[in-house]
């Protein structure tokens, strides 16, 4: 074999470049041939070299002088063993390019070359090009087989081809090659991340009928698919027809946990261990993990004692997730203990972990540490990414401070790191909260320059933030533009635009919007309904809000201690007192209970329409339910004292009013 100028094909690489000028007379491990003068090299000498060189350009080198020589011709191992070496320098054009001199050279390519090329596209993120070099395998001396069959179906899985797949599979099956547990399992994972689990547990029932019985790894698939689609009594059920192994526990716990049934999880803990099968760190971590979300630390620190007592050791996942809960209620010593137990133990912080520290930091007020952690992550082989970058730009924002959010943003830029949708949408919102709405609309214009397109959160922010300034103009056109864009309105959007307009007066708009809404099939929500009459009561259209109360109740939305106060502010203001004190007794009714607003707004009605006297019985009233009067409630009751003197009120008696209350 005579390589020519094809070699310079190999030398064509995406990774790290292999120099174009080789060195071509060098000859390792050689034996000489004294009648001839001519090198003899047997095939192991030339495997056992190339698999001991680590220099991929020294090997190439070696394999090209071998190949120039007389002294041996290149084998089918020997070319896998180069072939594999380039593959996992994700030299692709150097693979391709052995491959068809080992066709010109006569030499058949075995299953094992396939499998290891389909793997290396894999890993390349080329499935398109694994599908080209399998059509052209015959070509190559090589018969398709199952097992290069299913290195190609998982080629194409890592990629979501899926309308790749069930071609392939059926290319399979005309070709008479029976398909094995490892090909049902990738069609299984192919369905279910194709959200079709109902044909994933149909596959499993056609997988037993040829005799092929579903595995571990066929029912933990499905399982965890029919988890993730909150379906956890088809799940459970689906158990009852196999002997579940820890890894389908596991998942089955997930699911439950998910949805925050903390119960039912510890029943499946309890269930796994009468079967002799012990739960493992992933076990353990999930239930941590979800008690620190929902806030019970202590008995997440009770499993991590239980978890240590059974001698499993609790991993990085653990600390973070203890970590994370205790940020969450604000125990910021708690929480730092926990990270220097990740360093104790010898973990190396990954980048959830740090981000899940500067989060708590940020989330606490501590931005000067949560910066000092960034610093030294930077300095780590663990590099920020953009879920940091957003994660401390967001935490500024919120505390006000667009120089620190600046500065984090000019480092992610310059540390070459691309923002995400989610970092934009946090530097839009630095910018909203210090007025600055045309830089902020010229960060959304760039965003879809930067082939990253701004979503309804993007937009909503810049919205809000007009609203907030009362700029409602132009928060409409930002409606207009978002919609040209092709990005669509949400509920918050119009509740946004609502509030803004509601108070500015602007009614007509207001009306307008919420026809909008209706029209584009967007449902009102609570808030909605809470946006659109508290509006109202403002300008005193109480019959309207009334109204909108009725349609909020006909759609089985309960109102809130938001809905209430808004009416009993109205009916006071109006000096409908009777009116706003039924309304407060309907309160309880509807799981609310009054509140210092609501007291202030009566006291405030009755002050106004009965005077100082009867007021004060419902300020003692208010006292005796614990409720501390505000510096409103006070205002009220001070210009009630001054308003009594010399006034003429209607005289009356507390029962009267309540009486018809």
């Amino acid at each position: 074999m005579h390589l020519k100028e094809g070699c310079t094909l190999l030398l064509k690489v995406r990774k790290p470049s292999i120099p174009v000028i080789l060195n071509t007379n060098v000859i390792y491990d050689c034996k000489q041939d004294t009648s001839s003068n001519v090198t003899v090299l047997k095939e192991f000498d030339v495997l056992r070299r190339l698999k001991h060189e680590r220099d991929i350009t020294i090997s190439l080198g070696y394999f090209k002088s071998v190949a120039d020589s007389k002294a041996f011709k290149h084998t089918s191992l020997t070319y896998q063993m180069m072939i594999e070496k380039l593959g996992r320098e994700n030299q692709m054009d150097g693979v391709q390019y052995l491959l068809q001199q080992m066709k010109l050279d006569g030499i058949s390519c075995s299953e094992d070359i396939f499998t290891s090329v389909m793997n290396y596209y894999k890993q390349a993120g080329a499935a398109e090009l694994a599908l080209k070099t399998f059509y052209r395998m015959q070509d190559f001396g090589c018969k398709p087989t199952v097992k290069i069959y299913n290195h190609l179906l998982d080629a194409l899985l890592s990629e979501n081809r899926f309308q790749m797949i069930n071609p392939i599979y059926n290319n399979m099956k005309k070709d008479g090659i029976e398909p094995n547990v490892f090909t049902y399992n990738i069609l299984l994972k192919a369905l279910c991340k194709n959200n079709r689990v109902d044909a994933a547990c149909k596959l499993l029932v056609e997988m037993s009928k040829k005799g092929c019985s579903p595995d571990e790894v066929s029912y933990t698939t499905v399982v965890t698919a029919l988890c993730q689609l909150g379906k956890l009594e088809e799940a459970r059920e689906l158990m009852i027809e196999f002997t579940p192994t820890l890894p389908t526990y596991n998942a089955l716990i997930n699911g439950f946990c998910q949805e925050f049934k903390i119960g039912d999880a510890f029943l499946l803990i309890d269930e796994l261990m009468n079967k002799g099968i012990r739960p493992n760190v992933i076990t353990y971590t999930t239930i941590v993990n979800v008690l620190c979300t929902v806030g019970d630390m202590k008995l997440s620190l009770a499993i991590l004692a239980q978890m240590l007592v059974r001698g499993c050791s609790p991993n990085i996942l653990t600390f973070t997730s203890l970590m994370k809960g205790f940020f969450g209620e604000g125990n910021v010593y708690e929480a730092l203990g926990m990270w220097d137990q990740i360093e104790e133990d010898g973990f190396m912080p990954n980048a959830v972990a740090y981000n899940t520290l500067i989060h708590g930091l940020c989330s606490n007020g501590n931005f000067s540490k949560a910066v000092s952690v960034f610093n030294r992550m930077g300095k780590s082989s663990c590099l920020p990414n953009a879920t940091t970058y957003s994660t401390l730009i967001d935490g500024f924002s919120k505390a006000g401070d667009l120089e620190g959010a600046t500065e984090i943003w000019n480092r992610m830029m310059g540390s070459g790191c691309h923002p995400n949708v989610v970092v934009y949408t946090c530097m839009v919102d630095v910018l909203c909260r210090n007025s600055m709405f045309n830089q902020a609309q010229s960060l959304i214009e760039k965003m879809s320059l930067e082939n990253c397109p701004p979503n309804t959160v993007t937009f909503n922010t810049l919205i809000k933030g007009l609203c907030d300034k009362r700029r409602t103009d132009w928060a409409m056109n930002v409606l207009h533009e978002m919609k040209k864009k092709g990005c669509l309105p949400n509920v918050t959007t119009y509740n946004e635009l609502l509030d803004g307009l509601y108070k500015e007066g602007n009614f007509g708009d207001a009306f307008q919007l919420a026809n909008e809404m209706s029209e584009r099939g967007i449902k009102l929500n609570l808030v909605t309904y809470n946006t659109v009459i508290y509006g109202l009561c403002c300008v005193g259209m109480i019959n309207d809000a009334l109204a909108y109360l009725g349609k909020m109740l006909v759609k089985g939305i309960q109102p809130d201690i938001i809905t209430f106060n808004s009416m009993i502010h109205a009916y006071c203001k109006e000096g409908d007192v009777r009116t706003a004190i039924r309304f407060m007794g309907e309160m309880p009714a509807q799981g609310c209970c009054p509140d210092v607003v609501t007291y202030t707004s009566l006291i405030y009605g009755l002050c106004e329409r009965y005077g100082l006297e009867v007021a004060m019985v419902y300020l003692l009233k208010m006292l005796n339910e614990d409720i501390s009067p505000n510096v409103a409630t006070w205002n009220v009751l001070v210009r009630g004292v001054f308003s009594n003197i010399g006034s003429s009120l209607p005289v009356c008696r507390v029962g009267d009013i309540l009486g018809n209350g």
